[in-house]
């Protein structure tokens, strides 16, 4: 059986297969169905980018039931309601928003890092969005990919019809048509205007190993960022569980009580002479959303110009100060330990210069 987030148990009958009951918590008592049906759902399949007006359309039609009968969308739910989502339709209704807006390949700058059968290593700009979703199909680093050539491999081709490749077949992983439709090669990701390195697979073999050593935390990725203030340790962690927002969900937060285990190693590399900034070395144990933004504004270093988390602005500096600086990892094809950097960008190289002299 597959393990649900926190309020969320499976449900299916014979008359019901493909279908998927909420219990309401305490958290959602008192919330609006569609507010809650969504969030439950989004975080159920991710790679779906599921929107609230779909599930608004699916409770109108009587995809959804409160307690076994028809609500309307407004309508507060209690806690131990029992909210039943038909799966099947919301995935299909998912897919058919993104009809006709199948990533499509734009001529793009590419700082190829690494490139061999089973991968590809990418140095990502900040201001680029890794892969498409909803409300943004252009311009992101999928889009660029596609015009490589590369990347097109019979895995990465994103044609939503083509038949399984015998790589495919022998990954016990595949994933889901709508991954490898807006998806494709995608193992991690970066925060827009977080500059680094990405690793890109090529095969449906890579795609596996790489995305289990993700899940299973074997990766080791290394941070440059410049922070406000000056960090006393030389070396620190910090531990703290993070959440969504409750009052922005397009935000993270520090939630003692519901927050998922997050766990961050730094180092300092250098402090401003006037007390101002630190530089550090930043490892991620663990890799929620927003982790390493979350948890220095948490301790009060927020990361220089990340002003979605009291972040200061700078002058010249057109994103957050944070950059993936290298990975270490098993190589899928070789098996082998390999470890990539990725150089720092001028921004980030100017504004280190700066603060060195201040």
């Amino acid at each position: 059986m597959r393990r649900l987030p926190i309020g969320v148990a499976y449900a299916s009958t014979q008359k019901e297969i493909g279908m998927f009951k909420l219990i309401v918590n305490n958290e959602d008592s008192g919330k609006r169905v569609d507010n809650v049906t969504t969030k439950h759902m989004v975080a159920l399949k991710p790679e779906l980018e599921i929107s609230r007006s779909l599930v608004q359309r699916m409770i109108d039609e009587g995809d959804v039931l409160l307690n076994g009968s028809k609500v309307k969308a407004g309508h507060k739910v209690k806690r131990d309601d029992n909210i039943e989502v038909d799966l099947e339709k919301l995935e299909k209704e998912s897919l058919a928003e993104h009809d006709g807006k199948i990533p499509r390949a734009e001529k793009l700058p590419l700082d190829i890092i690494y490139e061999d059968d089973y991968i590809l290593a990418v140095n990502k700009p900040a201001g680029m969005v890794v892969h498409p979703a909803c409300g943004n199909y252009s311009g992101t680093l999928v889009n660029a990919l596609l015009d490589y050539p590369g990347f097109l491999t019979k895995f990465n081709e994103p044609s939503p019809e083509r038949k399984t490749s015998n790589d495919q077949k022998e990954s016990r992983a595949k994933p889901s048509d709508e991954q490898r439709i807006m998806r494709p090669g995608i193992v991690h990701r970066l925060d827009k205007d977080t500059s680094g390195i990405i690793l890109v697979a090529k095969t449906g073999v890579a795609h596996r190993k790489l995305s289990n050593q993700f899940k299973n935390r074997t990766v080791t990725k290394k941070y440059f960022a410049i922070v406000k203030g000056i960090v006393n340790l030389d070396e620190g962690i910090i531990n703290a569980p993070i959440s969504h927002d409750k009052k922005d969900r397009r935000k993270m937060a520090i939630n003692e009580e519901e927050g998922k285990e997050s766990i961050t190693h730094y180092k300092v590399l250098n402090r401003s002479k006037d007390k101002k900034y630190t530089v550090l070395e930043i490892q991620p144990k663990t890799g929620r959303t927003h982790q390493i933004r979350i948890h220095f504004s948490h301790i009060g270093h927020a990361i220089l110009g990340d002003t979605q988390y009291n972040g200061p602005v700078v002058e010249g500096l057109l994103r957050q100060a944070l950059h993936a600086s290298s990975i270490n990892f098993i190589h899928p094809g070789t098996n082998k330990p390999m470890e990539l950097t990725a150089k720092l960008p001028s921004d980030l190289v100017t504004l280190h210069l700066n603060i060195a002299r201040v």
